[in-house]
């Protein structure tokens, strides 16, 4: 009985924190893809760049592993070819595990993107999660042969055959418009300026050496005069009082800071990562858009583009828009499309769209009323 129960929660527990992960990230496969870069830049850096080869190669390999995730904790729950399952399930553990502990052990990239966007955790947490979850894919994997299927055999591979398919195609549908549910504080509802205060103010916990050799902790400030000797000190309250957004920047080609004047009035933010990536067949509907919308909503581009790359780029398109240099990671957490589109209203987020549906003129003079 106890093992039959063990043997259910196994199943139940990896089967749904396996569809559950894959899922958060099928909402947003380029943020996978910008943390695969990430991992393959990082080792290209200390292990060689060979790594470099997969870098153009991030958002199919992202795509892959986010479907297996799913298709995976799929087979799991059904009893599908659990000796194959299995062992698939332990490979990608070794690799996950590897990498979280990689990441944790000598601070390299501070989010695995486990669970996207949507639960963000410190590489510890990823590493103790899938140490964790590594205890039960281990019970699976040394009891596989116990596990008996739960369809035959046609429509078990139909389950998973049509798991992979509806996986693309909703992994597929989000890279070519915007993702379905927006974590980023950059969503639309949100204020700007409003994410870059922190919601509390930092309270700090100290750690002393008390007169009788106890260690007292206290978040007020033992001095020396009265016996008691600093350790150490940390942060109580460090995710409440750390802005939401840290390093949004607006600077001109001049050099002057213009962030205080992206939030003032209404502003048609034209986002472009880049200019080699950029894709170029929708910056026609763009201008058709600036040509008709209210003379009251002014243009402006945000580019982490070298300035001679966006000038050519801005002639050959005739974006006669004034444009201005932003971090490319900002501009990423911004809007998943290069370009994007955004309204801003005083710095609130009426409007975001993708170069695949840059909006009418009418649609977007309507939110700015």
């Amino acid at each position: 009985m106890i093992k039959k129960a063990i043997d259910i929660f196994s199943r139940g527990f990896v089967g749904g924190l396996f569809i559950f992960s894959g899922l958060i990230k099928l909402n947003d496969p380029i943020g996978t893809k910008i943390k695969l870069e990430e991992y393959f830049e990082v080792f290209s850096s200390d292990f060689g760049s060979f790594f470099e080869f997969f870098i153009p190669f991030a958002l199919p390999l992202g795509m892959v592993l986010i479907v297996l995730e799913v298709v995976l904790g799929i087979a799991v729950l059904i009893n599908y070819k659990m000796k194959t399952t299995t062992w698939v399930l332990l490979a990608l553990m070794v690799f996950f595990t590897f990498l979280t502990f990689y990441s944790a052990y000598f601070n390299k990239v501070t989010d695995c993107g486990c669970f996207g966007d949507a639960i963000p955790l410190t590489p510890w947490e990823s590493f103790y999660k899938d140490v964790i979850l590594m205890v039960f894919v281990l019970h699976l994997f040394w009891h596989r042969r116990r596990f008996e299927p739960m369809f035959r055999t046609r429509p078990g591979h139909f389950i998973i055959i049509a798991a992979s398919v509806i996986g693309f195609g909703i992994g597929i549908y989000a890279i070519e418009h915007l993702p379905y549910i927006d974590f980023r504080p950059y969503k639309v509802g949100n204020s700007i300026p409003e994410k870059m205060i922190a919601e509390e103010s930092p309270r700090i916990e100290y750690t002393f050496k008390g007169p009788d050799g106890d260690m007292v902790r206290s978040e007020r400030y033992m001095t020396p005069d009265a016996g008691y000797e600093y350790i150490s000190s940390r942060v109580v309250n460090e995710k409440e009082s750390t802005p939401k957004i840290t390093d949004f920047q607006v600077v001109g080609m001049d050099g002057e800071d213009y962030t205080e004047e992206t939030f003032s009035g209404l502003k048609l933010i034209i986002v472009f990562y880049d200019t080699e990536k950029a894709n170029k067949s929708h910056i026609r509907h763009i201008n058709q858009l600036l040509a008709n919308m209210d003379q009251n909503i002014e243009p402006m581009i945000l580019t982490a583009a070298r300035e001679v790359d966006f000038e050519q780029l801005r002639h050959e398109h005739q974006l006669a828009v004034s444009y201005y240099n932003t971090d490319a990671t900002v501009l990423k957490a911004m809007i998943r499309s290069n370009p994007g589109v955004l309204l801003l209203k005083n710095g609130t987020v009426l409007g975001k769209w993708h170069h695949n549906d840059v909006p009418s003129a009418e649609e977007v003079n309507g939110l700015a009323k």
